[in-house]
């Protein structure tokens, strides 16, 4: 009986020897584990990804304006889907509150004014772009124009809607298609209306132009003191 109490023993001695030795290994490798640096770093931090090109085959740059602003928020950008009836973006999201005035991006003539499934839409079918023409839409919208009108690049065709919009604050939908083929309506706007006007540089050494003309008596002339006709004045 006293062999089998002090086997017993001894088992539970190993067994609490054993969790501690483990303890202390576990123990250990916490502490003696390299400190991971938290501090970001030009190597680690990863820039964000330049814009892709918006680029088209087939898609003319004709834009001439934003159809909301000048150059407003893209709150989500194009995503085309992967099949006819997949998950996708078709259009673009821009910023923009309600009442705010919606105009064409380019010249063509009003294919659609109307609503369609309870929200505002205008489409409008862009001039010289082939059969069949390219067609942009723009919704939640509230038309001031009609179907078959002819507007012209820049024109007001109606304003943003307060209710309709499928972002979470109120947004113009724009659109691009080519018969049953959507289209990144970014492909329309020219670089310079996309990204901007380009700036000059200042060069260095070369004084920077003001605007204003020579001070008087700077420049080749009579000097100060001679009047119309008379000799310059003598010291």
């Amino acid at each position: 009986m006293r062999q089998k109490r002090s086997q017993r023993r001894y088992v539970k001695a190993a067994r609490a020897s054993g969790r501690l030795v483990l303890l202390l290994l576990l123990t250990a490798a916490v502490l003696l584990a390299p400190v991971p640096d938290l501090t970001p770093t030009a190597a680690r931090v990863r820039a964000a990804p330049a814009p892709a090109d918006p680029s088209e085959p087939g898609v003319p740059t004709l834009g001439r304006a934003w159809p909301v602003g000048s150059r407003p928020p893209v709150l989500r950008a194009w995503e085309p889907p992967a099949t006819p009836y997949g998950r996708g973006h078709r259009g673009v999201d821009l910023a923009a509150p309600a009442g705010t005035p919606v105009r064409a991006v380019a010249a063509g003539r009003v294919s659609f004014a109307g609503r369609v499934a309870g929200k505002g839409v205008v489409s409008v079918e862009l001039a010289g772009t082939g059969d069949p023409p390219l067609r942009t839409t723009y919704e939640p919208v509230r038309a001031s124009v009609g179907k078959g009108e002819e507007v012209a690049a820049g024109a007001v065709v109606g304003t943003v809607e307060p209710a309709g919009s499928h972002c979470p604050a109120v947004c113009l939908h724009w659109g691009l298609r080519r018969g049953e083929s959507y289209l990144n309506p970014l492909a329309l706007l020219p670089p310079w209306l996309l990204h901007g006007p380009s700036r000059l540089l200042p060069v260095l050494g070369v004084p920077v132009p003001t605007g204003r003309g020579p001070e008087p008596g700077s420049g080749p002339g009579p000097e100060r003191g001679a009047g119309p006709g008379l000799s310059p004045a003598l010291p």
